[in-house]
């Protein structure tokens, strides 16, 4: 087995020191990443998708549940299968109540989403005792028009942006979108690796167009949604 090498204190400060200016780069990057994906373009979202959850069909609108932004998690569960992705599944369980609240206090819902029929979706919650807002898109194009369903039979660009040849099957990812009073828009979406580090509220309001909300994140002027009341970000 092999172990760390044994130093003196001061030998280990050092390295420790050494270490920490490397932290910090590594931090101020991934700010600079953060604020970059602030800034990227949106699509308006003209097509619409109905969703079933334990209150019977909603739109995708309706998913925001009064907020300013929505983000989807695609949970791998085809049609066909009898359970969910086992990998998707060990995440599910670290979504606690409180990341759900600290999502929404910074105006953002959080839903699970997969392919299965609900009666599917329902039957694997209560067996493995999940509490989850968990829906499905079945029959609809939302799941292949993300990319996170193949279909042969469709014209699509292969998973994670091209860079994975896939024609059949589910993957994992999410999708963020953002209102506009009553316009839908789609900000952002990760595949892959992308979602190793999805545990905490913080990764994903990273992943949004509108961010933490502080006054100290750049590009400036979204902070005071923070403090404004629902409705249009124009009004």
């Amino acid at each position: 087995m092999s172990l760390p090498d044994v130093v003196s204190r001061e030998e280990w400060l050092a390295a420790r020191v050494k270490l920490l200016d490397e932290e910090k780069a590594l931090t101020r990057h991934h700010d600079q990443v953060n604020a970059e994906r602030r800034r990227l373009p949106m699509v308006h979202v003209d097509k619409e998708y109905i969703f079933k959850g334990p209150e019977g069909k909603v739109t995708l609108a309706g998913l925001f549940a009064g907020k300013r932004q929505l983000i989807v998690q695609h949970v791998m569960f085809g049609p066909d299968w009898d359970a969910p992705c086992p990998s998707c599944s060990k995440a599910i369980p670290q979504m606690t109540p409180t990341l759900f609240e600290g999502l929404r206090n910074r105006e953002t819902t959080f839903v699970l989403a997969s392919l299965a029929p609900y009666e599917k979706i329902a039957a694997a919650k209560a067996e493995r005792g999940w509490d989850v807002p968990w829906y499905s898109s079945y029959g609809s194009d939302f799941n292949f028009d993300y990319n996170v369903s193949f279909d042969s039979s469709r014209d699509q660009p292969g998973y994670n942006y091209g860079t994975m040849p896939v024609t059949e099957g589910e993957l994992p990812g999410a999708s963020c979108f953002l209102r506009d009073g009553g316009d839908v828009y789609h900000t952002y979406s990760t595949y892959a690796r992308g979602m190793e580090y999805t545990t905490g509220s913080f990764t994903y309001i990273d992943y949004t167009a509108l961010g933490r909300q502080e006054s100290w994140e750049k590009p400036e002027g979204r902070a005071d949604v923070f403090h404004e009341a629902n409705g249009s970000l124009s009004g």
